[in-house]
């Protein structure tokens, strides 16, 4: 078997993803608004609506600047009434 070891950037290490409930139902511009702000906050990496379940959100984030807690935390800034799901 030939296997090769790969680095791993240590960003990559850092980063978790989790699922976010959105109870708001929002349009695809809507929803590309809130991923756009929270993308740009420290510490958040991305955003993702589900596309066939638009009130779930994929969200990441570096686990050595947030917590979980933080990230509802954010979203909830935007008012949204968002719950976690869990993590990934």
């Amino acid at each position: 078997m030939d296997m090769q070891v790969q680095h791993i950037p240590s960003e990559a290490k850092s980063t978790v993803e989790i699922v976010v409930y959105v109870k708001k139902d929002l349009a695809q511009d809507q929803q590309l608004r809130v991923a756009s702000i929270l993308e740009q906050t420290d510490g958040i990496t991305g955003v993702e609506f589900c596309p066939l379940r638009n009130h779930l959100v994929l969200a990441r984030y570096n686990k050595d600047m947030f917590s979980s807690q933080d990230v509802l935390k954010s979203f909830n800034s935007l008012n949204l009434d968002a719950k976690l799901i869990g993590p990934i």
